[in-house]
């Protein structure tokens, strides 16, 4: 039986966006669905993301992946470092939640959220990751080596590549583009859902294996 995957791009904070995305996929209600993350940051309602997704992963089978976005929140409840965190987008995460003063101020239940989201989600055919896999090996190797999965959270080297050695097709997200990239083992569904200026402004979802694409143009 072949493997039946809706992969969501970056939604940055962009709440009804996402709500009327999540309606459109409702004939896929069976597949898998897998966020390339990036939830929060940038966008209006990152709280009232969060709270959507919590609410459905009961409704669907959902994978939720760790974005840079959330990895810079968690590094900031962590090991303090803050600056990086806001200068990026997190000023407006904390205004969702009641104008937050800290990390420590969002709600538990949500920071547990952002600490349970992976790095990566492999299939048979597929392999998800938030921003990419370093072009110039194998996945299977990137896998064994921690400071290529640093690539998996802030990579885009393997844009430009004109072949990749990879085992399988790469899903993901992280760099915007007008329209979804496709070639040869890849596919990138990051079309910049928070940005409304040049041809950006859509959040994007693919059906696989059909590369079907389901997108809703921004609402936030």
């Amino acid at each position: 039986m072949s493997e039946s995957i809706v992969a969501i791009g970056d939604i940055h904070g962009c709440a009804r966006t996402l709500e009327t995305l999540w309606n459109k996929l409702k004939p896929y209600k069976n597949s898998t669905h897998v966020f390339v993350g990036d939830y929060i940051d940038r966008g209006p309602s990152s709280r009232q993301v969060v709270d959507f997704l919590l609410e459905v992963r009961h409704d669907r089978t959902c994978v939720f992946l760790r974005g840079n976005h959330e990895a810079m929140l968690l590094d900031a409840l962590h090991n303090n470092r803050r600056e990086n965190w806001m200068y990026n987008g997190g000023d407006t995460t904390l205004r969702s939640y009641n104008h937050a003063k800290s990390v420590k101020d969002i709600p538990e239940s949500h920071l547990q959220f952002y600490e349970e989201t992976k790095l990566y989600y492999e299939t048979e055919n597929y392999f998800f990751v938030h921003a990419g896999v370093p072009p110039d090996q194998t996945i299977e190797k990137s896998l064994n080596n921690e400071r290529s999965q640093d690539f998996f959270l802030w990579g885009r080297d393997h844009l430009n590549a004109f072949d990749v050695p990879w085992e399988k097709t790469v899903v993901f997200g992280h760099t915007p583009r007008s329209f979804p990239i496709q070639k040869k083992r890849m596919i990138g569904i990051d079309t910049g859902c928070v940005y409304n200026e040049l041809g950006f402004g859509k959040l994007t979802a693919v059906l696989l294996p059909e590369n079907t694409f389901i997108q809703q143009a921004s609402l936030d």
